[in-house]
Parts: C-alpha cells; structure tokens; sequence
C-alpha cells in the first residue's frame, strides 16, 4: 500500500530520501484521483523490495507542499530524485507510463 504522508513528514520521506520517490498529490473528492488510486496501489504492491518509494499526500489535508511545488490541479504525480524533482505528470496516467520512469529513475 501506498504510504501516505503528512507536509511535516515530506522532508523526511521525499526530500532525504536515499531512492527516488513518486509523489501522489490528491484529493477525496476527486475523481480522475479515485481513478488513479488503484493504479498508485499497484504500483506500491508491484514495487515492493524495490530501490524506489510511492507514497500519497491529500492536498485538502496537507496544502503547503502543494503550494510549494505549483501543483495547480490534480491528480500530479511528482517524481524525486536526490531531494528534486525530476519530472511530473498531471491527470491519469497509464501504469506502464509510472513503472517506466520509476524504472529510468531506479
């Protein structure tokens, strides 16, 4: 499962982490973000023991980091590599669109 996270635990979790991560920015209400979730949800469970990280990060709950990285509408999904971003993609994407570039950023 997709480990959610808190604007307090982004640094932590994001930014100092040792493997890139994909960011998920999203919201309850939204509904191209429920259409992605299963997607994200497979993507954690397939990538399991691997070099790279997901987690989730709900906008309404947690706006700074939102703020911060422009995110204007949802879902974005961010990729981290060394405490930076390295890409983003807005909207649903297609699973094999994420495995690839986890795979190019691993």
């Amino acid at each position: 499962m997709a480990q959610e996270i808190n604007d307090q635990q982004f640094e932590t979790e994001v930014l100092k982490s040792t493997v890139p991560v994909l960011v998920d920015f999203w919201a309850p209400w939204c509904g191209p973000c429920k259409m992605l979730g299963p997607v994200i949800e497979e993507l954690s469970q397939d990538n399991t023991g691997k070099n790279v990280k997901i987690v989730k990060i709900n906008i309404d709950e947690n706006n700074e980091m939102a703020g911060k990285y422009n995110v204007m509408s949802i879902p974005t999904i961010m990729f981290f590599k060394n405490g930076q971003p390295v890409d983003q993609m807005t909207g649903v994407q297609e699973k094999s669109v994420l495995q690839a570039k986890l795979d190019e950023l691993a």
